[in-house]
């Protein structure tokens, strides 16, 4: 998901102007800010919560998708020329960039059956973001015999417009209908809800549907990627701006930022809608939780595994903390942090450094819950140890050295990297062998500024988790646990 950071202002009375300039100044800067046809494109296929009607299956949600697909091409790719200048636009076909050049297309809802499974498990992404980001997990659980559905939301995987008029209502309701959809074919055997960013916000909010007894079934335990939990304040006033949108001429107000679009799975034009619905979602999950801790103090949520990098220019730690964690009952529930590379970074050079943070849950007795940290052996060494503290506990009970290491050139984790394993062929480590296939992973680049179609910004943030393969079993773990 993309942050969206309205321009500070001194008082109330300013806000709206500010956050109005903010967004005008954030189009402007943007890297072509000409709206094309895969900013205002009208995909009227998209699954709404207003088709309930029509669409009461998840097989008619996928038989929807198929008609959303070809509206797409009809809409978007025909619209757009083609040739070696197209290289690098996702929605020119047989580019580079063009994901109906990979099969599967992992921007459609995917489902991975098994033969008898022990359970099932429903994959939720982030926003503007698609399945892919959780394919990879999502293989490693069907493996394990789990039956799994990866849910591509409402407005995603098509066009950044699809972003503009999305509701949390829409993506709620396909999320009802793939949880039935696993109901009804495992039975009673446990189905298990991982979700990344605002796919992990979803899964809370159908989670508390499910305790409240308005919808079924009730999850078996929460995994939550990176989960929006607390989101910038500001967010509240977006609404104004998107709003202005529909007047003549100000259509690229619907956008916090327009950029070209290479990226085969995330859009990286951002709906400043989109910033409202994460917003609105975040809150009302918040607030129920509360509510939730105060009537049903022992039975909050299901067992809840959150995984995050301390660093996170999207999501906030401290609300994962306040907002949730803190709030449920004792000895259910497991946080893993991936600290930053202490032998790579100085704390001089850094804005923040989470030592704190992170001395303080190591040393905090009264956490009710699980905490492991992932950071390296000692700040001489690029090794890596996991050190886990049971629920109200001020030591660490157990350290296990990895099999790990921090590659030289890394920093720290990211928002969007904790789901990628290092050999993904399009965000990982290395290039694939395919000298021609698109790959938007570690590119350690130098140079003159404003040479390439790619924003310094983009290139620095890390896109893969060195440590996937620690990542990937403690969810393994988790859910054969519960």
């Amino acid at each position: 998901m993309t942050h969206f950071t309205p321009i500070p202002c001194q008082t109330r009375s300013r806000g709206l102007l500010c956050l109005l300039f903010g967004a005008i100044l954030l189009n402007v800067q943007g890297c072509g800010t000409t709206l094309q046809p895969w900013h205002t494109a009208d995909l009227s296929e998209e699954y709404s919560a207003h088709k309930t009607d029509e669409i009461r299956t998840f097989d008619d949600y996928t038989q929807l998708e198929d008609k959303l697909f070809t509206q797409l091409k009809e809409e978007v790719y025909d619209q757009v020329g083609t040739g070696p200048e197209y290289e690098l636009v996702r929605y020119s076909g047989g580019s580079a960039a063009d994901p109906e050049g990979h099969k599967p297309n992992w921007n459609r809802s995917f489902e991975l059956p098994a033969q008898s499974p022990v359970g099932g498990a429903l994959l939720l992404h982030g926003m503007s973001d698609s399945p892919y980001t959780l394919r990879a997990l999502a293989e490693a659980l069907n493996r394990r015999s789990y039956w799994v559905v990866g849910l591509r939301l409402p407005g995603h995987g098509t066009a950044p417009s699809g972003l503009t008029s999305v509701t949390r209502q829409d993506m709620a309701g396909a999320v009802d209908l793939a949880m039935k959809h696993l109901a009804n074919k495992v039975g009673t055997r446990p189905i298990h809800m991982a979700g990344y960013s605002t796919g992990a916000a979803l899964a809370l909010d159908f989670s508390l549907n499910a305790l409240d007894g308005s919808t079924s079934p009730v999850p078996a335990s929460l995994i939550l990627i990176s989960p929006a939990i607390g989101i910038h304040p500001g967010a509240a006033l977006v609404s104004f701006v998107d709003g202005l949108s529909a007047l003549p001429g100000l259509k690229s107000l619907a956008y916090a930022q327009i950029l070209p679009e290479f990226d085969p799975y995330r859009y990286n034009s951002f709906a400043i809608n989109a910033g409202d619905v994460v917003h609105r979602l975040t809150r009302s999950v918040a607030r129920r939780v509360v509510a939730r801790a105060r009537s049903n103090p022992t039975n909050v949520l299901p067992p809840t595994l959150i995984l995050k990098s301390t660093v996170d220019a999207t999501v906030s730690t401290d609300a994962v903390l306040d907002r949730l964690l803190n709030r449920l009952a004792p000895g259910r529930h497991g946080l893993v942090l991936f600290d930053i590379n202490r032998f790579a970074v100085k704390s001089t050079l850094l804005v923040s450094d989470p030592r704190s943070l992170t001395n303080r849950l190591l040393g905090d007795a009264t956490l009710p819950f699980t905490f492991t940290l992932v950071t390296n052996k000692t700040p001489e060494s690029t090794e890596v140890v996991a050190l886990t503290k049971a629920p109200f506990s001020a030591i660490a009970s157990e350290t296990e050295l990895l099999d790990l290491r921090w590659p030289l050139d890394v920093i720290s984790l990211s928002h969007v990297a904790l789901s990628i394993p290092l050999d993904d062929p399009l965000y990982g480590e290395r290039p694939p062998t395919n000298k021609n296939a698109l790959f938007l992973g570690q590119m350690a680049i130098q140079g003159e500024r404003g040479l390439l179609k790619l924003s310094g910004d983009w290139l620095l943030r890390m896109r893969y988790n060195p440590f996937y393969p620690f990542f990937e079993q403690r969810i393994l773990d988790w859910v054969e646990a519960n």
